[in-house]
């Protein structure tokens, strides 16, 4: 039989620990017997053993099989569970955890709904790509540009911002309903939101950069009605869909024309560091919605039908901001000349043909058939987000 002696040590003093350290060493059923001359030490080693699930046979404590009734939050092999019970609550993925506790409300609980393999090296891409907008653009170099072209940059920058609140907001409000056994999805959305306010912040401040305080661009009905539906989309798999693969996927292409034709160095330093950004974000959402679909083939008709109402319900509204799109052309054009202008023209239209060209691909990917996918490219918001 194992001893435990403690000496003059008392429970009450650290005697615990040694104790703890007994017991570890003994098989459930198995006793292990306290010596010790520290006074109370029956009274204590009683209430500590009813505390801690224990049998108490003075002077023998005989271990417990609850131990404080714990169980794993993961599998042996630490691995990802395919549900995560709301008991486990905060803890850390494989710890132990005592049985009683309160049950939190997280509803994206199970891993098919939420996990991809790829998590992990897209939250890590993620950390080791962040910038500084204090000193990756340097918004002191000089440039000069015409009023209209510098209007045009403006109203551009104007339309980016609303759109770049939707693509924080969506994220974050899934956040809290993820349960953080799956940590790796956390840190990828968690940097996502960190990526689209660091998006807001520098489209402002090139908007505001030549303006003094003055006044943006102009936000439309359109626009907002059709961010508006990616925020009412109360799906974490169709809203991500909506969102990452279908609206931030076109903004690829935006964002690599802006960069293009940018006309002075910060527009262009500004639009590629967030095309970077934003090609992960598609990738994440590109992987995510491949791992559900593997797992769960309704999936994808419900896709197809969230892309089909959407589009019903902004049939009404009047799409892509005049305003953005006569920036877009005179950024293209450069100058104003009836062949820039021409040129401009084209060049928007071919962007268009990119978007819709880039939406098919990713949806080809998904697995829908080539009509479908460029039914569903079609039928994607002309507001582009």
């Amino acid at each position: 039989m194992k001893v435990c002696d403690l000496d003059t040590l008392g429970l009450d003093q650290g005697g615990h620990l040694l104790l703890k350290h007994a017991l570890a060493g003994v098989a459930v059923g198995e006793r292990v017997e306290v010596r010790g001359d520290s006074p109370e030490l029956a009274v204590h080693v009683r209430a500590w053993c009813r505390a801690q699930g224990h049998g108490y046979e003075w002077p023998y404590v005989v271990r417990g099989a609850s131990a404080g009734a714990r169980e794993r939050g993961a599998d042996t092999t630490g691995g990802v569970a395919e549900r995560a019970p709301s008991t486990w609550g905060l803890a850390a993925r494989g710890a132990l955890v005592e049985a009683g506790g309160p049950d939190f409300p997280f509803t994206l609980d199970e891993k098919s709904a939420v996990w991809t393999d790829a998590a992990a090296g897209i939250y890590r891409q993620a950390v080791a790509a962040q910038w500084d907008p204090a000193v990756a653009v340097d918004w002191n170099e000089p440039f000069d540009l015409p009023k209209e072209v510098e209007d045009a940059v403006v109203q551009v920058m104007t339309y980016l911002i609303e759109n770049e609140n939707a693509a924080l907001v969506v994220p974050a409000r899934f956040l809290g309903q993820i349960h953080p056994h799956f940590r790796e999805v956390v840190g990828v959305l968690a940097v996502q939101v960190a990526d689209e306010a660091r998006h807001v912040e520098v489209f402002t401040r090139r908007a505001e950069l030549k303006r003094g305080g003055g006044p943006l661009g102009l936000s439309t009905v359109g626009g907002q009605a059709s961010l508006l539906t990616l925020l009412e989309e109360p799906d974490f798999a169709l809203a991500h869909f909506l969102l990452s693969v279908l609206g931030e996927g076109t903004f690829l292409s935006l964002l690599s024309f802006l960069e293009r034709y940018a006309p002075d160095p910060v527009t262009r330093r500004i639009t590629h560091l967030a095309l970077a950004d934003e090609a992960r974000h598609v990738a994440f959402g590109m992987a995510h919605l491949g791992a559900v679909m593997a797992g769960d083939p309704s999936l994808r008709p419900r896709l197809a039908a969230t892309v089909r109402r959407r589009h019903d319900a902004l049939a009404s509204t009047a799409g892509l901001n005049s305003e953005v799109f006569d920036a877009l052309v005179v950024l293209a054009a450069g100058t104003f000349t009836p062949a820039a202008i021409a040129d401009g023209f084209a060049k928007v239209q071919t962007l268009e043909a990119d978007m819709d060209e880039g939406r098919r691909r990713r949806l080809a990917k998904l697995g829908f058939d080539r009509d479908e996918a460029a039914e569903l490219a079609e039928l994607h918001t002309r507001n582009f987000m």
